[in-house]
């Protein structure tokens, strides 16, 4: 054999050899506790909300699925256990879809949990990439197949991360590795669960929710140039279909769990932005709300909340970081009433909360702070 063979061999050997050494690390440490929950080493969280779900769904003990997007990313998961009085999992996703969330509630579902709390609205069932072609969720994680496994294992960045929670396991190291943990650095810098993706203790709330900031969204949203993004992607057709296919597929396929779905408190002028800037996509609004409604009504194991209409939260701008994003006082609020069931729509008037909105919207008048 010859020397450049026996270098070639021994080449392919270490390769061969690393990629076997990370991928034990990986499955010994198991940064996303994909295989066992965290017992021995610290427990470590992520702020990708896609990829961290899909090791929650399967460490953690939960009686109850949270989903929704952005509006419900901020929730506190003990909050939500206290108020609704159950065991839950947050997986809400920021910017996420009805395809990407239906296809993660599946995956929780496997775990048998009785009840899902959903936050959506009318721009989560817009037409979305099938799950395979999604670059920003790893399907094949939550598969757990061969596929999402391997690469899971034999990432060299996943072992980088086992590295690192392995050194702050390290009793003298943990202060000096604790400190260097950001997530800036590290896909894996929250120790408590509870932390995911909320906001901090010191979290400046005046400076980020209030009224300036609303109407000055407002002025944005309405400007001219921009306005035509108020419309985009609010096709009736599509979001039907997707809510038949993310939804209803999902409600009726599991008639043993309670599903609560809600509509969140975005403030009034998100409506009034689209009933002067794009009139054609509020009505598809409406449309589609009267549907999603009464299709519901038709489930036994379906409720729907809506909170679009409650006046003393929508028209209070200092609620919001801009047209649709509430506080966290509000979160507290949607949870409550959502244990209290006051805003949960009547199988027997399943438009009465969406003509209350139409009326409202109609009449609001924007030019001074309302409270």
């Amino acid at each position: 054999m010859t020397t450049a063979a026996k270098n070639l061999l021994r080449l392919l050997g270490a390769t061969v050899f690393i990629m076997l050494m990370a991928a034990a690390l990986n499955f010994v440490v198991d940064p996303l506790q994909l295989f066992r929950p965290a017992r021995i080493l610290p427990a470590m969280y992520s702020l990708d909300s896609r990829l961290q779900n899909a090791g929650l769904i399967r460490s953690q003990d939960f009686d109850t699925v949270f989903m929704g997007t952005s509006l419900a990313i901020h929730f506190r998961q003990s909050d939500i256990d206290r108020l609704l009085g159950v065991k839950s999992v947050k997986l809400a996703m920021t910017g996420s879809n009805s395809r990407e969330q239906s296809f993660v509630i599946a995956a929780a579902l496997d775990r048998h949990p009785g009840r899902v709390v959903w936050q959506v609205d009318d721009w989560v069932f817009r037409d979305a990439p099938e799950i395979d072609r999604d670059v920003y969720l790893p399907a094949d994680l939550y598969r757990r197949n061969v596929k999402g496994v391997a690469g899971y294992l034999f990432s060299g960045a996943m072992a980088r991360e086992s590295l690192w929670i392995l050194a702050r396991s390290i009793g003298p190291l943990e202060p000096i590795t604790a400190k260097l943990t950001t997530g800036l650095l590290f896909k894996f810098p929250i120790s408590r669960i509870d932390d995911i993706n909320t906001l901090r203790p010191d979290f400046d709330l005046a400076g980020a929710y209030n009224a300036n900031k609303a109407l000055a969204a407002f002025t944005r949203a309405t400007d001219p140039g921009r306005s035509a993004l108020l419309a985009e992607g609010y096709d009736y057709a599509a979001m039907v279909r997707n809510f038949e296919r993310d939804a209803v597929g999902l409600i009726a396929g599991h008639p043993d769990v309670q599903f609560d779905l809600y509509l969140p408190p975005y403030s009034i002028l998100q409506w009034v932005a689209m009933r002067d800037a794009a009139p054609v996509a509020l009505k598809v609004v409406y449309d589609f709300s009267a549907y999603i409604a009464q299709r519901l009504a038709e489930f036994p194991n379906a409720r729907l909340h809506d909170f679009r209409a409650v006046k003393e939260v929508t028209h209070d701008l200092g609620n919001y970081a801009d047209v649709i994003h509430h506080s966290p006082a509000i979160d507290l609020m949607v949870l409550s009433r959502i244990a209290s069931g006051d805003d949960v729509v009547q199988r027997e008037a399943p438009t009465a909360s969406l003509e209350r909105l139409k009326a409202q919207v109609a009449a609001y008048r924007v030019g001074k702070i309302e409270r």
